[in-house]
């Protein structure tokens, strides 16, 4: 039944976010980008992330937008493959505009990761996960 599962996300310029989100290392499929979206390619597996202007977006959910300085809908996580990748993002984030909401630091004693919000206020979480160090139960 299902094919494809991807994420459909409001900015307020696509052309921006892209800027955005190539500076900090993603890629897009440019023949499926126009003006008011763009399709972001995340990972091996290529998940797509559609970036969508916001009137765009309004009309597709019928519904109003979260705003994102308030409150947060959901959390988007990524994996890394080393905690220097975890570094180099997180300075990346900075560099291109975005706001690191909580700096690369260990958690829980097996996950490396910070927090970052791209220019639209949409919360990602990059951890490099150390599962020989994971507790057992």
């Amino acid at each position: 039944m299902t094919k494809q599962v991807w994420l459909n996300l409001p900015v307020k310029d696509a052309l921006k976010a892209k800027e955005f989100y190539t500076a900090i290392g993603f890629t897009f499929l440019e023949e499926r980008t126009t003006p008011d979206s763009a399709c972001m390619l995340v990972g091996e597996s290529n998940f797509v992330v559609m970036l969508f202007a916001e009137t765009m977006f309004q009309n597709f959910i019928q519904h109003t937008i979260t705003d994102t300085s308030q409150s947060a809908e959901f959390l988007i996580s990524i994996d890394a493959e080393s905690r220097e990748e975890v570094d180099r993002l997180a300075q990346k984030v900075r560099a291109a505009g975005g706001n690191v909401f909580a700096a690369p630091g260990e958690n829980q004693g097996w996950m490396y990761g910070c927090g970052f919000c791209d220019l639209e206020g949409h919360r990602w979480n990059v951890l490099y996960m150390d599962f020989s160090k994971m507790p057992k139960h």
